[in-house]
Formats: C-alpha cells, structure tokens, sequence
C-alpha cells in the first residue's frame, strides 16, 4: 500500500512538473493573434534573400509572428522532398528535437535516427499526401535512408494564428496510430525555397503549443514511401 502511494505521489509530481512546462512552453509561443509586422520586419532582411539562420536568430515568440506574416503557399508549389530542419526555442526546445529525431521515427526509442526531411505530392487540386525522411545510422557507421510516416495533405483555415488565413496542412490521422494519431503540421512560404511550419499534437496542448520547423528547397525529386 505504501508502495503504491509513492508511485501516485511521483506520478502527481510528474503530471505537475509537465503540465507546469507545457504552459510556459505555451507562454513563451506568445499570441495568436498577428502583431501587423510584415515578414521582412520580424527577420530583418529582404525575405526573397532570407535563410534558416535568419529563422533561427528568432526567438520562439518571434518564430511564431514570422509564420502568422508568411505567405499561404499554392498547394502545387510544395512538391518533391525538402530538407527540414528544427527551429530553436522555448523551455521545450530541446525536449521536442528529442521527441522529433529519437521517438517520432518509430513510435519507439532510436537513437541512431535523425529527422531530415518532409516530401509532398499532391494527387487533387487541393489534397495529396506525403511522408517524413530519416537518417539511421547502422551499426557498420553506413547511413540508409527512411521514407516513413506518411501523411496526407490539404489546405485548410490556420488552427495556430488568428489570422484567418490559409496554411498548407498536414495530417497524420489516418495513417499513424499513438501519440502520432494526432499529429498536425501547418505550413507557409517566406520565399521559393523557404518554407516555416509549425507543429503540434493532442498530448502537448493542441495548437497552442506548436514546434516551428524549416522546410528548404530546392526539392529534389519525390521518391515515395518505403513500402
């Protein structure tokens, strides 16, 4: 009985300690609503000339302003495999690069896989799918390629911003199970080969607490998913 105390007590701690992080992670994204900057106000530069380092030097608050300014992208123009890269910030930063390059792959823990990249095709004027890119590396120190996680993709109303602008979405629903199921990722354009997108899922808080990310071009040629 006492046993079975303690654990309750460390589960409590636990649930406290993550709920308590997840709501400064929430903070730290700061409002949903649009500030009125353009795009080229929150990076400092000329947008058509800007890069994921110009991304990056933003904090997580600023990350999230620059994707409410970004461009809603034709469905058509994300089309091929991207590079994608993490963008930085907030007390769950780190946590989150873990959760994206270690767990995300599998469902399970590896840790000799890294997340490097999203691809898309789109089948309709308006709907199509795609799926995640990994690195693993073996235990002969040779790489091989991932195409896991598929997805499918639409354009919808933005669920980050009170904007009521268009994103380019992602949805993990229909072909993932566990915490993946309810994955979400939405997607705008700073120029033709610089993507921002955000993140999130049911068990973080939904759309109020997104994980920003970097789509990169220029795409090379879709390939599909491992069968």
């Amino acid at each position: 009985m006492k046993t079975f105390k303690i654990i309750l007590i460390f589960l409590g701690i636990l649930i406290i300690i993550m709920v308590t992080l997840n709501g400064i992670n929430i903070l730290q994204a700061g409002s949903k609503e649009p500030d009125g900057r353009t795009m080229a106000q929150i990076l400092g530069v000329d947008p058509q000339t800007a890069t994921y380092d110009d991304m990056e030097k933003l904090s997580r608050k600023e990350k999230m302003q620059l994707f409410y300014a970004a461009k809603t992208p034709d469905f058509k123009t994300l089309n091929g495999e991207y590079e994608a890269r993490l963008l930085s910030g907030g007390i769950l930063g780190k946590s989150s690069a873990l959760f994206t390059h270690y767990v995300f792959p599998t469902g399970l823990l590896t840790l000799n896989t890294q997340w490097v990249g999203k691809a898309f095709s789109g089948n309709k004027a308006d709907a199509g799918r795609g799926y995640n890119i990994f690195t693993e590396n073996n235990s002969g120190g040779n790489a091989s390629t991932l195409r896991i996680r598929p997805m499918k993709t639409s354009m919808g109303v933005s669920k980050l911003g009170k904007d009521g602008k268009l994103s380019f979405l992602v949805d993990y629903s229909s072909d993932n199970t566990g915490t993946i199921h309810s994955m979400r990722d939405e997607i705008r354009q700073i120029n033709d080969n610089l993507f921002i997108g955000a993140g999130y899922m049911g068990l973080g808080g939904g759309p109020i607490n997104p994980a920003p990310f970097a789509l990169i071009g220029p795409p090379k040629p879709w390939v599909g998913p491992d069968s």
